[in-house]
């Protein structure tokens, strides 16, 4: 079956990398699936959530016939920002912010330093990040994340097209990573519940996959 194309957009200090044990997963079930890189994660610290918004729409922009956007983590901010012609948005564990909001700003403010424009990734990544992933794969997957820009937690959206796009909700049942108002947002938002930590695309690709698939 066809299920037609997924456009998959990963969560801050990651890379299209991630979906590596995802995508065959997605693919044996139908799906055309492509992946994209953030700015806000390439070293640059004036790259944000309009730069990393832009990219969205035009990947989306260059696939032909009905497209399903997967975002994870921080990945909810540019995907609600720049998805509005897509068919349809799952959010993993990904942040739902109002037009106005940006990530620190329902948390109180930054956790970080003022000033600071890169962060490197969270300490430690294996128990917040990969807490249930086999140890050879949480390391590989921990080697791999970049610092990521402050401005993409600090700029504020305009848009939110999971108001408008039909929206899948998943939140993982452990996960230590994800801000617990986040968290609170997708439940009230009716989302299904995983089991495991932050990156199940890493845990339990396979699960993941049906679970998108289901809708």
């Amino acid at each position: 079956m066809d299920r037609g194309n997924l456009l998959l957009v990963h969560g801050a200090w990651h890379g299209s990398w991630c979906w590596d044990l995802l995508v065959p997963e997605l693919e044996s079930r139908g799906w055309t699936t492509s992946a994209l890189d953030l700015p806000s994660t390439s070293g640059s610290p004036t790259a944000g959530v309009c730069e990393d918004a832009d990219v969205v729409r035009e990947a989306i922009a260059a696939l032909s016939g009905p497209v399903t956007v997967l975002a994870h983590s921080y990945a909810g901010v540019p995907v609600g920002e720049g998805a509005q012609a897509a068919d349809r948005l799952v959010y993993l564990a990904a942040h739902l912010l109002e037009p106005g909001e940006s990530v620190v700003s329902p948390l109180g403010g930054p956790w970080y330093e003022p000033g600071t424009t890169l962060l490197d990734p969270p300490e430690p990544a294996r128990d917040l990040l990969f807490a249930d992933v086999p140890d050879e794969r949480a390391a590989w997957a921990g080697s791999r994340l970049r610092p990521q820009s402050a401005k993409s937690f600090e700029d504020p959206v305009t848009a939110a097209a999971w108001r408008t796009v039909p929206t899948t909700a998943i939140v993982c049942a452990d996960d230590m990573a994800f801000p617990q108002p986040f968290a609170d947002r997708l439940r009230a938002y009716g989302a299904v519940e995983l089991p495991g930590s932050h990156s199940p695309f890493l845990s339990r690709p396979a699960q993941l996959a049906e679970l998108i698939t289901a809708g």
